[in-house]
């Protein structure tokens, strides 16, 4: 009936499909119009109320259809204590019930602080206790690159990710051992022996810096790929969630995946990781959200708390699967840590270096009321 959802792991429940009056649908029957939330890294590390990190945004996160982010911690309580240089970041149980309240209806948890594997095995657990569905992490790699398949309202939505951005030291899921689902990718330094940008002096002279170049490994993206396709036939919306980035560029190896899984049948891609706003892309008609920064992020690595960090609150209007609309909201914490949507008006910087970086990827953006709608440009 309307308003219940059908969730597992990996597979849809078999269950009737409904439209927005709640009776039966039929296919080539229209469906409701649909509005999907996506957010930045949360990070749940110190919190002791689970009621105050999403208190001031609950009624528009609660109000979405779709409401899906990226978890950067582990629900685990190591039995002593570690160093601050430890990779993984451990949230209680208790703090967990926040994504239950604010109603993440799923979330992904591949990336690099969901370390450990007795961390990782923990946090599952709890996961599936409060009943939110996850894809990105496992027991083992098959159920860490499982997809999360979701039904809500007569509509299936299909959720894949995979993080760049992970340690070496037995952190990617195996067939026997607990981890996260990886996307490898590559760096090279060239020489820039070509002119590749005017300002770039000649390499004839000593000092002049390499070119970075980024690709996605060939095998791990081909894998990727195949699973996306696969995925495409058995939803109407499928969501590619990716961890990937360095501070504030979007490097070649990140447009290479974005752009492969939107070919292979993905009608979002939402970006995370580096903790700062990134540009927005339209590509094929699909929205491109290269980076949400953070959306509940008090304390990261060393015990360091994190600074005045600018993050977005991505928002889809979908009528069936034809997207209608993409744009964000500007997020910011306050003192006590609680996420608050910003007042456009007054971050302007931030909207006007967004603009310009997303300008290469040929995407205008527009205010419309308080939030940023962006549209393919010529």
């Amino acid at each position: 009936m309307r308003g219940k959802t059908m969730v597992k792991n990996g597979a849809a429940f078999k269950a009737p499909r409904t439209n927005s009056s709640g009776a039966a649908y039929h296919p080539g029957e229209p469906m409701a119009l649909k509005q999907l939330l996506f957010t930045g890294d949360i990070n749940l590390m110190n919190v002791t109320d689970p009621a105050l990190p999403f208190n001031r945004v609950i009624d528009t996160l609660r109000g979405a259809d779709m409401l899906f982010g990226n978890v950067e911690c582990c629900f685990y309580q190591p039995p002593t204590s570690v160093s601050v240089s430890d990779e993984g970041f451990f949230a209680t149980s208790e703090a967990g019930r926040a994504l239950k309240q604010a109603g993440f209806r799923a979330i992904g948890n591949a990336n690099n602080v969901n370390y450990g594997a007795e961390a990782i095995r923990s946090s599952l657990s709890e996961l599936e206790k409060l009943g939110i569905p996850y894809t990105g992490a496992g027991r083992n790699r098959a159920e860490a690159r499982a997809p999360v398949i979701i039904e809500h309202e007569g509509v299936r939505y299909g959720f894949l990710q995979r993080t760049s951005v992970y340690w070496p030291t037995n952190h990617e899921a195996t067939e026997h051992s607990p981890g996260v689902a990886a996307l490898r990718g590559h760096t090279a330094y060239q020489l820039p022996i070509y002119k590749t940008r005017q300002e770039m002096p000649p390499a004839n002279r000593p000092g002049v810096p390499p070119i970075i170049v980024t690709w996605a490994d060939p095998k791990y993206l081909a894998e990727y790929v195949a699973e996306i396709t696969e995925l495409r036939k058995k939803v109407d919306v499928l969501v590619a969630s990716q961890h990937w980035g360095l501070h504030e560029e979007v490097l070649e190896y990140m447009t290479e995946i974005a752009h492969a899984v939107i070919d292979a049948g993905a009608d979002i891609v939402i970006g995370h990781g580096p903790h700062y706003s990134l540009p927005v892309e339209f590509y094929k008609g699909k929205p491109v959200f290269y980076g949400l920064g953070s959306f509940s992020f008090h304390t990261g690595h060393g015990g360091r708390q994190h600074g005045n960090w600018l993050g977005m609150l991505a928002r889809v209007g979908m009528d069936g699967q034809k997207i209608t609309e993409a744009s964000f909201e500007f997020v910011r914490h306050n003192d006590k840590n609680e996420t608050v949507i910003c007042d456009i008006s007054k971050e302007q910087e931030g909207l006007q270096a967004l603009r310009k970086r997303s300008s290469a990827f040929k995407t205008q953006l527009e205010v419309s009321g308080n939030a940023v709608v962006f549209r393919a440009g010529d």
